[in-house]
């Protein structure tokens, strides 16, 4: 009886499964078929993932931004042949005339800036070019000075343009305007290293003159350049520093930077300085420094490849 009351039931059980199965739809059942043999997932281990949440949903703020590394300057690329075909100092030719000229030149700068007499002078290695007038050559000869200095085994060379008047650096070395001094004296750049620029000359830099300024002559005398200037000068023991600067006779930027110099090469064109614009410009120099004169345009030597001809004319030093 027993049993008979089993097998009842569990024909009951059987039958309503069936009627149970029948009326789900297909789909359900191969989903429900498809749940019961997916094998299952070992989690072990595993950390759940959060859903990522949506940008610019009204109720959230948008996730802060990482901080940028900080970016170094990219390599300035000089034209090394181009400017050597244009008469300048060359570094692949080794002997020809305007070589031989500079190494004289600045033979002697080295000499004050790192001899014996260095010690009586203010900041021997900071060396100002200049010229009484306008379009005598200085911004030829600060170039050809830094080149052949580069070209020393033992000393590197920082060019500055400092003609924020007229700055004639970059337009020579064909080189696209970019951020300078002016705009380390802003404030406009935290970093004085991010506007020193390594070039393709391994042992030159160069910091341009950047935007001209209405203050240019208050922020090249103000605290921050000359603190700049020291640094220049004793950070780097092996280091020359050329300043590309504007003319003497007229301009209170150059007075400005004469008295953070310790030496001078004022750049004259034979046939055309005349003396007393010489001597008016010796005078607005600080009497302290090395002073040397460079004769551009010189008629004196003559090269089949038409190179100018300089002499340099000693400095005024006090031994």
């Amino acid at each position: 009886m027993k049993n008979t009351i089993e097998k009842a039931l569990q024909k009951q059980k059987e039958a309503q499964l069936k009627e149970d199965l029948a009326k789900q739809s297909p789909e359900s059942i191969s989903l429900n078929a498809a749940a019961e043999t997916e094998p299952a997932v070992n989690t072990v281990g595993i950390e759940s993932q959060p859903e990522p949440e949506l940008e610019n949903t009204p109720n959230s703020a948008p996730a802060p931004l990482a901080s940028k590394p900080k970016q170094t300057n990219a390599l300035m690329k000089i034209d090394i042949k181009r400017l050597e075909k244009m008469g300048f100092v060359g570094l692949e030719t080794s002997r020809n005339l305007i070589n031989e000229e500079y190494r004289e030149i600045k033979r002697k700068l080295l000499t004050n800036a790192f001899g014996p007499l260095a010690s009586t002078m203010s900041n021997s290695n900071i060396i100002m070019v200049s010229s009484a007038r306008p379009e005598e050559g200085k911004t030829f000869t600060a170039i050809n000075l830094a080149l052949s200095i580069a070209a020393e085994q033992d000393k590197t060379v920082l060019l500055v343009d400092a003609d924020v008047l007229k700055p004639n650096v970059l337009k020579t070395l064909d080189v696209e305007p970019r951020n300078g001094l002016m705009e380390y004296l802003l404030g406009k750049v935290d970093d004085l290293s991010d506007v020193i620029y390594h070039t393709n000359v391994p042992k030159l830099r160069l910091i341009p003159a950047g935007q001209s300024h209405h203050l240019s002559t208050e922020l090249l005398a103000s605290t921050v350049m000359k603190e700049t200037v020291e640094e220049f000068s004793n950070r780097y023991p092996d280091r020359v520093v050329i300043i590309d600067t504007p003319p003497l006779i007229g301009i209170n930027e150059t007075a400005v930077l004469a008295n953070l110099a310790g030496q001078a090469v004022i750049v004259v064109e034979e046939g055309r300085s005349k003396i007393n614009d010489i001597r008016t410009a010796v005078e607005r120099l600080n009497p302290d420094m090395a002073i040397g004169f460079v004769v551009n345009k010189s008629t004196s030597f003559t090269d089949k490849d038409g190179y100018y001809g300089y002499q340099y004319y000693g400095s005024n030093n006090k031994d």
